[in-house]
């Protein structure tokens, strides 16, 4: 028993038990509960993007992706993959909380484009 109470885990036993079930699974002997996640595909991105209020510049950074690839995605050529589509599902299912993250991480000059930001910075 562990400080809580509460049996150790056997890391190594559970997973000997996961390989076993595996094998059973391939073998047909056995049914596993699986779980589908539809995740954003192109033709999702452009309504994504609106719905968080983000010009294409400012959700391409969000992104991690080049603006040439955030028009690519909203212009079906390209398809998004891995992370940025579960990026893309987070942001559709949970739109303030991606705001407020986004908020959080930029300064008021990057929240705008970058037109207006070299404005700023001249007028300063």
């Amino acid at each position: 028993m562990n400080k809580r109470g509460t049996e150790k885990r056997n890391i190594g036993n559970e997973i000997i038990e996961g390989l076993k079930e595996l094998k059973a699974w391939r073998q047909g002997k056995v049914k596993l509960r699986t779980t589908v996640v539809e995740l954003p595909c192109a033709a999702d991105v452009s309504g994504i993007r609106k719905e968080l209020g983000l010009s294409q510049d400012q959700f391409a950074q969000f992104m991690g992706v080049s603006v040439a690839t955030l028009r690519n995605w909203e212009q079906l050529r390209r398809e998004p993959h891995g992370p940025a589509r579960s990026l893309l599902l987070v942001a559709a299912k949970q739109p303030h909380a991606v705001k407020e993250a986004f908020k959080s991480v930029m300064p008021a000059a990057k929240m705008m484009s970058h037109s207006k930001v070299g404005k700023v910075a001249k007028a300063a």
